[in-house]
């Protein structure tokens, strides 16, 4: 029964979509939340690790790893709310909310850290 699934600002609009597109969407939504673990272990571990980079542009960069590996299960569940929406309601598909922060936000850990590495 339709009314008892979570969330109801997902389900209470529009008709079942093919049951292989909402799978999909649940997988990309746990590829995020993979991702997330990912980030905040990324984090982590520049600062758990004795590694040969400038302590302040290590730090920055763990902390940036660690606030993306935040961001990302907000980014997975409202992509998966948006993308299930709109499947419901047979319309196109929303582009990324966060993606773009997100990648912004892992190349300036990366230069951070090859930056740490050079000084």
């Amino acid at each position: 029964m339709t009314d008892r699934r979570f969330p109801k600002v997902v389900y209470r609009h529009g008709s079942e979509p093919d049951p292989r597109f909402t799978l999909a969407n649940e997988r990309t939504f746990l590829a995020w939340i993979r991702t997330s673990l990912a980030l905040v272990a990324a984090g982590v571990a520049l600062e758990a690790l004795e590694l040969p980079i400038q302590p302040e542009l290590r730090l920055l960069a763990a902390a940036i790893f660690i606030l993306l590996g935040i961001a990302a299960p907000a980014h997975a569940w409202i992509g998966w709310m948006r993308t299930e929406r709109r499947m419901r309601r047979n319309l196109p598909l929303p582009a990324p909310a966060l993606s773009g922060v997100l990648a912004a936000g892992v190349v300036i850990a990366g230069l951070l850290i090859a930056a740490g590495l050079l000084l």
